[in-house]
């Protein structure tokens, strides 16, 4: 039986000293059939370690529904670590920050009101508990007390950036142990004071989390534990991307300085990331500190490994400080292996149309409520949701109030697009409503929950009333979209290209061949805003406001022949036309 251990202020692993350097891969962020080309540019590298999260709202989407299969089989991910040569660092928590949608909670969560998250709520533990009866008894077997690879599970994440509720830390502890998880246990946490107070744990492996200035880190942490192995669980070399931001990098010289300090000082390094990645699907999340910041479907980070799996400057540079620090030349490290191919396959034209609004019924099944409600009420967790109702008339200089819409409104009368309502840039919309009256239309997009802060609990839609002006509206229908997949659509062949440009949500449909099968990128430009489906794949959102211009089409999505497109375009499209080129634009 193999276990890591503490002896001299360091790290022990089968009798001799263990030195982790270790990098950030989220299985849930690469398909499958590319985690072994990632493992083994991690291992050549020169790492020693893969650490990954795991993400409770993947596996367990809907409440005691459970999933470990696809992008969610965990267990076949740290087998394939463990056959590349890996030791393996596993972040169950149950939260997990990472940019991912919630945290990593699930949505349904916010189906119970009155519950509260990440402290000794009774329901909350409720739930907890039954997804870990669940997941632990998988995770068991690939311990390294059981011949497995995995050297570390942690009990919580950066707890305390959030609350001080150390009974429910150590409710946690026991929760892995009683479960038969007999491996180290850690917390990570900033280096700050009521960070590291309200996160760490007794007899608990504690780390810290930073980008820079390492010494100080490290001097915050030994303050606290002066007897343990330095370790920084997430060493920031890049930073994620939101939408209407610039895409975020960092030299690569300067994250080779900073690892090389932290190596002289003996400490132990986790890259976040090594490879970030993709938010495939709806699994994005978000930030609201000041103001709502959804993150875009990109998760490449700048990391030393690219969104789709390159060698950057910032890889060689790490590689070199690590063969330096162990004293051999870099041809003495694991070969690299090749990059995967990437291909253009040229502009592709969309002949098919379906009107959002024209198809509610076929796509839907309408509720009828007073007022509106947001869409976990209904038992939706992702997507897109739609207000339907009547407004009498005739009435002239009506203002428009959506009280609270979570996160981006677009609103129609009779079918005609009447302006655009945003959570970060709430604004009122005049309406001129006729003699009879006129129907309206309100068309709310989930972009992304809050995954980070004090603003966690973030349910989707429209979470108060809406009124013209002080005159709340009531009688509502409601058309709950989770657009799980495109089924139920009705198409129509596109006769003109102008209706493209008349600003109402539309599904376009469109058809290419692929004889050879590479990674590939689809560019939007002349479209708005929505959502790409790849043979049924959804591979995340595009918005014409940047950063990010291209989405990664990984080459295992494709299909030898025919392969099919589906775009929702919320606004509209200068032509129903996209491009399959092989190199990304993340922005500037």
């Amino acid at each position: 039986m193999a276990l890591l251990s503490i002896a001299n202020k360091q790290f022990q692993w089968e009798g001799k000293p263990l030195q982790i350097i270790s990098g950030a891969i989220h299985y849930f962020r690469v398909v499958p059939e590319y985690w072994e080309d990632r493992l083994l540019k991690l291992k050549a590298c020169g790492f020693n370690t893969v650490e990954t999260y795991l993400p409770w709202n993947l596996h367990e989407p809907e409440e005691g529904e459970f999933c470990f299969d696809g992008l969610a089989d965990v267990e076949g991910f740290v087998r394939v670590a463990e056959k590349v040569g890996l030791h393996v660092i596993l972040r169950p928590s149950p939260y997990i920050c990472a940019e991912w949608e919630f945290g990593g909670l699930p949505a349904w969560l916010l189906r119970y009101p009155d519950m509260k998250v990440r402290c000794m709520d009774k329901l909350y533990l409720e739930k907890v508990d039954r997804y870990y009866d669940e997941l632990i008894p998988r995770l068991v077997p690939l311990l390294s007390s059981n011949g497995g690879p995995v050297i570390a599970v942690q009990i919580e994440n950066e707890y305390g950036s959030y609350g001080n509720d150390h009974q429910y830390l150590n409710y946690l502890k026991e929760g892995l142990i009683r479960r038969g998880v007999n491996v180290m246990l850690f917390t990570s946490d900033g280096p700050e004071d009521g960070m590291l107070q309200g996160g760490m744990v007794s007899d608990v492996l504690a780390t810290v989390n930073f980008g820079s200035n390492p010494r100080v880190a490290f001097e915050k942490l030994r303050e606290y534990r002066p007897d343990e192995p330095l370790m920084c669980m997430e060493f920031w070399n890049g930073w994620f991307d939101h939408w209407l931001k610039p895409h975020h990098t960092r030299d690569a010289e300067d994250v080779a300085e900073v690892f090389n300090e932290m190596l002289q000082a003996g400490a132990s390094v986790n890259f976040y990331m090594f490879h970030g990645g993709t938010n495939f699907g709806f699994y994005n999340g978000a930030n609201n500190q000041d103001i709502y910041e959804p993150t875009i479907s990109s998760y490449d980070y700048d990391s030393p490994l690219s969104e789709c799996g390159d060698a950057t400057a910032k890889l060689q540079a790490v590689r070199g400080i690590i063969a330096k620090y162990k004293g051999i030349d870099e041809s003495e490290l694991p070969e690299m292996p090749a990059p995967l191919p990437k291909k253009s396959y040229g502009i592709i034209t969309l002949t098919g149309e379906a009107d959002l609004l024209d198809q509610l019924d076929l796509i839907s099944a309408p509720v009828k409520h007073a007022a509106p409600v947001p869409m976990e009420k209904l038992g939706q967790n992702y997507g897109f949701i739609v207000y339907s109702t009547h407004i009498s008339g005739p009435r002239t200089g009506g203002s428009l109030f959506i009280q609270e819409v979570r996160d981006r409104a677009q609103v129609y009368l009779d079918g005609i697009y009447q302006g655009t309502v945003e959570r970060w840039n709430p604004q009122s919309l005049l309406l001129q409503i006729p003699k009879g009256g006129a129907r309206l239309d309100i068309v709310v997009e989930n972009m992304g929950r809050v995954n980070y802060g004090p603003k966690l609990w973030d349910p989707k839609g429209i979470t108060e009333g809406v009124r013209l002006n002080n005159q709340f509206l009531f009688d509502w229908t409601i058309y709950p979209l989770p657009l799980k997949d495109t089924l139920g659509l009705t198409f129509n062949d596109i006769v003109d290209k102008a209706t493209a440009r008349n600003d109402r949500p539309k599904f376009y449909k469109g058809e290419f061949q692929a004889e050879e099968l590479a990674d590939t990128f689809v560019r939007l430009d002349g479209w708005g805003k929505g959502v790409v489906w790849i043979n049924g794949f959804n591979l995340g959102r595009y918005w014409d406001q940047g950063p990010q211009r291209t989405l990664y089409l990984p080459a295992p999505l494709l299909k030898k022949g025919r392969n099919e497109v589906i775009i929702l375009e919320l606004h509209h499209a200068d032509e129903p036309r996209i491009e399959l080129v092989d190199t990304p634009d993340l922005g500037s």
